[in-house]
């Protein structure tokens, strides 16, 4: 079958079973999953989904996301949005109607998922999410560009091409502040060419010609903090005037006034106080590597993973995305990947732990290949975090990983990567250093297996009690409920969430359950 027939098929078999084309409200799509909007989630067959082959797992949030994988997302979810185009075309009368009965009917279920899941904290950090998220994809180009040149030059080779590629990889990141500003205003409500056009002063080399608290300013200078601030200030001062200028000026005075302000504030404040949050952020990063690499990397290798689980890992998006823009890398992204690592080898531990659970046995087999490249919902969600202890020495493997990573990092052997989203084996193709690609690969590389060797260890003779054992360590062919009856998973079932958000305690593979299994 086709790639484009394949992709088409799958978004067919997905949309009878989330209610059809009159029960979905909105569609989008992050690096892994469709995300819907729907009217009514009692007509979603969770099971049915969660069978299909394309499928990873489920998770509801604010939407209800379904786990593609990275790229599959990307080529499904276009299909997927012409077929409900197709469908609310084909019965435009019925689709109105249903929407507005589906609406009534869903109306409690969405304002209870919605209360569970939007704390203060957590929807501005999927807002800071959702401005850096879009970037992924470019930053990922770039990086790999990047990381292509820098081999080039190294070896003397194609001496005539380095040059255009060196702007290929570059062009980018001297703009990513006017793409944050335009992604900021959009995600706050305002007008996004406006935000846009404020950030792009920060990247003006005009500015070089301004003083500000006894400095000349530098272009550049805030990078994406600055950028975030001044499209979020600008945001503020259009809708002031939409309220108090008149409407037939409001098409010259608004625009007008939202850039004359929000511009000189940039200029004035903005830019000199991000740019010293920025450089502090650098500064900090590099210092807590290099005297306290190993135990940092520790720390951070351990908790990445439980930081995923609750959402708070979308706070380090903009964090990555300043050390990149300062440093052509962030330090941070390699210790954090190797959390990943020690879910690799916990699942490997339990795959031999639990020679009779031949369900559990085949999930882990389908997917440790996504874990290896660093997609590791479908083992998290799937088995360490419904066993309990297993999860726990998941985050043990990662520590260990994350301490070995950290260490060199103390010893002077930089690891950083030019992009943010994959790890894994995913992260070679963007790694950089400061002595070489050969020295950095080699300490990543070492990283990944001390994360799999210390996950699979720890898991392997502290990842299981005895009772925990005896419940899971027996044969679920052809009955599913061994598991299902004690409170567990379905084996074949994964309930992936990136976000973290919204555990419930009556959710076999949420942390409270979890903990009641350790």
């Amino acid at each position: 079958m086709a790639t484009e027939d394949k992709n088409r098929a799958t978004a067919a078999a997905i949309l009878p079973l989330v209610g059809g084309a009159a029960n979905v409200s909105s569609i989008a799509h992050c690096m892994t999953r469709l995300r819907l909007g729907l009217h009514d989630r009692s007509l979603v067959d969770d099971e049915a989904l969660k069978a299909l082959p394309a499928v990873m797992g489920v998770v509801e949030d604010d939407t209800y996301q379904i786990v593609l994988g990275p790229g599959t997302v990307a080529r499904v979810t276009p299909e997927f949005e012409q077929l409900v185009e197709e469908g609310r075309e084909a019965a435009p009368a019925q689709a109105t109607v249903s929407a507005e009965e589906l609406a009534a009917q869903g109306a409690a279920i969405k304002a209870q998922q919605k209360a569970k899941n939007a704390t203060p904290f957590k929807l501005f950090l999927r807002r800071i999410a959702n401005i850096f998220v879009p970037l992924i994809p470019a930053l990922i180009g770039c990086g790999i560009i990047a990381g292509l040149n820098g081999l080039l030059v190294n070896l003397g080779w194609l001496a005539g091409v380095t040059p255009a590629l060196a702007a290929m990889a570059s062009g980018f990141m001297a703009l990513i502040a006017v793409f944050v500003g335009y992604n900021t205003a959009k995600e706050f409500g305002g007008t996004p060419i406006l935000g846009g056009a404020v950030a792009a002063i920060i990247v003006f080399p005009g500015v070089a010609n301004i003083d500000a608290f006894g400095q000349t300013l530098s272009p550049g200078q805030g990078g994406v903090l600055g950028a975030l601030g001044a499209a979020v200030l600008a945001v503020y001062v259009e809708k002031w005037c939409r309220r108090w200028v008149p409407e037939a000026l409001d098409v010259l005075v608004t625009p007008t006034l939202t850039v004359l302000v929000s511009g000189l504030v940039t200029i004035f404040g903005l830019m000199y106080v991000a740019g010293e949050v920025s450089s502090a952020i650098g500064t900090f990063a590099d210092w807590l590597l290099s005297t306290g690499g190993a135990g940092a990397g520790f720390v951070l290798g351990g908790l990445f993973l439980p930081l995923v689980m609750l959402g708070l890992h979308q706070a380090l998006i903009p964090i990555h995305t300043t050390l990149i823009e300062q440093q052509g890398f962030t330090v941070l992204l390699p210790i954090l990947a190797m959390a990943g690592a020690g879910q690799v080898g916990a699942a490997v531990a339990v795959y031999f732990r639990l020679p009779r659970n031949e369900s559990i046995r085949r999930t882990i087999k389908s997917a440790l290949p996504a874990g290896l490249l660093g997609v590791g919902e479908p083992l998290i969600y799937g088995v360490s975090l419904p066993l309990g202890r297993p999860f726990i020495t998941a985050c043990v493997g990662g520590a260990f990983g994350g301490g070995f990573v950290g260490l060199f990092n103390q010893l002077g052997d930089t690891v950083g990567s030019t992009a943010i989203g994959p790890s894994g084996w995913a992260l070679f193709p963007l790694l950089d250093g400061n002595h070489g690609l050969g020295s950095t690969i080699t300490i990543y590389a070492g990283g990944l297996l001390v994360g799999y060797v210390a996950g699979f260890v720890a898991t392997y003779f502290f990842g299981f009690s005895k009772d925990l054992l005896t419940e899971f360590n027996v044969s679920q062919e052809p009955a599913v409920s061994t598991v299902a009856a004690t409170g567990g998973p379905h084996p074949t079932t994964t309930k992936p969430d990136a976000g973290g958000p919204g555990e419930d305690p009556s959710d076999p593979g949420s942390p409270e359950k979890a903990s009641a299994r350790v």
